[in-house]
């Protein structure tokens, strides 16, 4: 492979077209697109200063790479990407790529980014910014840390470990998605899913896990959670407090102990869903949304 060392490129499409490339130690200045259309390129140690370093590139490896706020949209219609031991600073980064593969990135400004991506790996990524992989499929997670609302927008096939998520209406619109020994804190969780699963989570939310089509949960916590699973199908096993429970559609709901458990006989057959629970402090068939808020 011919190697690109120490060195500063300006022009537009610097590298445009290139292959068989081994680049360090070097910076992509004002110029876009300059590794555009390139193909089996070995990146480390270099700089993206400015707009759309890699599109419709293949076999692509970044190791110690740096992307700066105007790289932005830096890693579009792309196949083959390994990244690892990196900072991205760009937002609306990794658009409808293939076979991507993310380890020990932080991501400073994640504005739109990783979207409708498939075959995707992330493992020890650090992301700050508001609907975070929008649209992908089939992703495997582990050890991610998020903080930003409308995370995983109509994902599909999704396992995400050991995991810490601050987001807003995180997985909505999503299918197939298991989420396992993992804390998440967020308003409206997982709204219009189907098949979701969590594994010994910790979950903290204002009317999270509703219109839901087959939830479930084994071993989890629900602290400070109220108004949880309307209209959604579920099968829970809970430990501690659920602060309100209103109108599951169906299914069983175990938890040691439920605040409020909400059942309007007008809106939900209450005979469709079975609660088995250690302690109940009340019971309504109508609902107080101003004093549950």
């Amino acid at each position: 492979m011919e190697e690109i060392k120490n060195k500063v490129f300006l022009e537009e499409r610097a590298l445009f077209r290139s292959s068989d490339l081994k680049i360090s130690e070097t910076v992509f200045d004002k110029g876009e697109s300059p590794i555009k259309e390139s193909h089996n390129i070995e990146v480390s140690e270099t700089l993206f200063r400015y707009k759309y370093p890699f599109w419709y590139s293949s076999d692509i490896k970044a190791n110690r790479c740096t992307w700066f706020d105007m790289a932005r949209a830096g890693v579009w219609y792309c196949r083959n990407i390994d990244v690892s031991d990196s900072l991205i600073e760009a937002p609306k980064n990794f658009r409808r790529c293939d076979n991507l593969s993310l380890t020990n990135v932080t991501f400073t400004n994640a504005a739109e980014t990783l979207w409708s991506c498939s075959n995707v790996s992330l493992k020890d990524v650090r992301v700050k910014g508001d609907y975070f992989a929008m649209n992908c499929r089939d992703m495997v997670i582990d050890n991610l840390t998020l903080d930003g609302n409308y995370s995983f927008d109509g994902v599909k096939n999704l396992t995400i470990r050991n995991s810490q998520l601050i987001s807003k209406d995180a997985f909505w619109n999503s299918e197939n998605i298991t989420v396992e020994n993992s804390f998440i804190t967020g308003e409206y969780i997982g709204w219009n899913s189907k098949n979701l699963t969590f594994i010994n989570c910790t979950i903290e939310s204002l009317q999270g896990l509703c219109y839901i089509d087959n939830l479930t949960m084994k071993n989890c916590k629900l602290f400070n959670t109220n108004l949880a699973f309307e209209f959604s199908t579920v099968d829970a096993e809970i430990y501690g407090d659920v602060t309100s429970v209103l109108n599951p559609a169906s299914g069983i709901i175990k938890a040691e102990h439920i605040g409020e458990l909400i059942l309007e006989k007008d809106v939900i057959d209450p005979g469709a869903v079975k609660i088995m629970c250690t302690s109940i402090d009340k019971t309504s068939d109508k609902a107080d949304y101003d004093a549950l808020m």
